[in-house]
């Protein structure tokens, strides 16, 4: 005899991961319930990637505005009214936590309110009721890490949820201690509203992950918008005083020790998955001692009916990743052929420009054995980039020498996280380099910028001189 179970699937956490699971399942005619102890949306919706992308836009605008008298057009002096920009940005967040929820109620998805808990493998403690499921999903994300040292407060010192609050009036002098996409992000918003910004981090090198080639690129325009880069670098503490918040500095290389002072300091050192209060252990799941509960291609923990996505999974953290997995979840879940298997996965650095890239770096394709060449195309050559005033970064291609197979695509320049989709899904299909090249792609566009890095592997640009 079958036992009865109150729901089929219970997904706890309402995030990117857990919201797209739930909706999933519940599509695939599962009794679903998804328990939330925040606003429905998780870190992306409401402290992450969407609050981040308004600012960076307002920003950007402001930026744009003090060019604009290069092709004619002439404003007064720039006022910004923060509460307004504070509002305007809170705005998008509730409109589309709001369309999260009318999904959950569309398509019959009982949203628990609370901390879900676990009792034992079955049951969950939501409040001060108890669920059973014959499935759970946990998707619980992650939240910032720490650095001992600086204690944040959400005023002078803050994590990426406070940095988000924008101060009036805007900090005159911003440190961001960490150079991976949180640091800069924030670092580009601050700068484009008038602070004056300082970018640490702790290794050689910035954008972890990213191409060397677009690395050394994107960060010679951020220095050429102002930001300042100091590689090898440490915080050691933090002390506030009359005149600033005063921050010990340390060259990694020399132990040199010095003392700057700033108006607010972002700590953007990394995320660590959250499971605090989960109680994983009752239910016999593995969790690591970084605080990862592993899973499998098929997202399954070390106990088989419950499943795992996003950043409390595994590396890397990112939204996108969390939505395929609980699409995945769901649909092993209710019996579809279902897997994890992305050849590459896109990161993106939403400034302006962006730094995009998808599959391998060049020095990862060679350290996998592939004898590689490249092919790159410059933005100062793209006549779609130089009216959209734009013609910094470049378009890079990593090909396999022999089969002409595409590895990998970086690119540094305006919408580059929009141009990564073909790239994307031309190494899903295994495409060539020459794949793209044959394809006909509008003009004028950015676009052809992926076309002629595509053409410049075999040396046929046609915009640039081939080398």
């Amino acid at each position: 005899m079958t036992k009865s179970y109150d729901y089929d699937v219970l997904v706890i956490g309402a995030g990117p991961g857990g919201y797209h699971a739930a909706i999933r399942a519940a599509q695939l005619g599962l009794k679903v319930a998804c328990a939330e102890r925040d606003s429905v949306g998780g870190v992306c919706l409401n402290v992450g990637c969407i609050p981040t992308k308004a600012l960076l836009h307002a920003g950007e605008q402001i930026a744009a505005a003090r060019h604009a008298a290069d092709f004619g057009l002439t404003f007064g002096e720039q006022k910004l009214d923060i509460a307004k920009l504070n509002g305007w940005k809170d705005g998008i967040v509730r409109k589309l936590t709001g369309g999260v929820g009318s999904l959950f109620k569309a398509n019959k998805v009982t949203h628990l309110i609370g901390q879900a808990s676990f009792i034992d493998e079955h049951t969950v403690q939501v409040g001060d009721k108890t669920y059973t499921a014959a499935n759970f999903i946990i998707a619980t994300g992650s939240e910032p890490a720490k650095l001992p040292g600086l204690e944040v407060d959400q005023q002078g010192i803050v994590d990426s949820t406070g940095a988000l609050v924008m101060p009036d009036p805007v900090p005159a002098r911003m440190l961001c201690i960490g150079g991976g996409v949180i640091g800069f992000e924030f670092a580009h918003v601050y700068n484009n509203m008038g602070s004056k910004v300082k970018v640490i981090e702790f290794m050689p090198n910035v954008i972890p992950g990213a191409d060397a080639d677009a690395v050394k690129e994107f960060t010679k325009i951020m220095k050429k918008q102002g930001i300042e880069i100091a590689v090898q670098t440490k915080a050691n503490r933090a002390e506030k005083k009359a005149d600033g918040i005063h921050v010990e500095l340390e060259d990694v290389k020399t132990g040199e020790k010095t003392t700057e002072v700033f108006d607010r300091v972002l700590v953007a050192v990394g995320r660590r998955p959250r499971t605090d209060g989960l109680n994983a252990q009752a239910a016999g799941v593995n969790v690591t001692e970084r605080g990862f509960i592993p899973a499998d291609t098929r997202q399954r923990s070390n106990v088989p009916h419950i499943y795992v996505v996003g950043d409390v999974a595994s590396n890397p953290m990112l939204a996108h990743k969390a939505m395929k997995e609980g699409l995945v979840a769901a649909e092993v879940i209710a019996g579809k052929p279902a897997e994890q298997d992305a050849v590459a996965i896109p990161g993106v650095v939403y400034t302006s420009p962006e730094l995009a890239w998808v599959g391998l770096t060049e020095a990862e394709a060679k350290e996998k054995g592939y004898d590689v060449k490249t092919g790159v195309f410059p933005l100062s050559a793209s006549g779609r980039a130089m009216t959209l005033q734009a013609t910094d970064g470049f378009v890079k291609m990593v090909v396999e020498k022999d089969t002409d197979l595409l590895l990998g695509v970086h690119i540094v320049g305006p919408h580059a996280s929009d141009l990564l989709g073909e790239a994307g899904l031309a190494l899903e299909m295994a495409a060539t380099a020459s794949d793209i090249a044959l394809t006909i792609h509008a003009h004028p566009t950015l676009g052809e910028s992926v076309l002629e890095a595509a053409e410049a592997v075999h040396k046929q640009a046609i915009h640039i001189m081939n080398r």
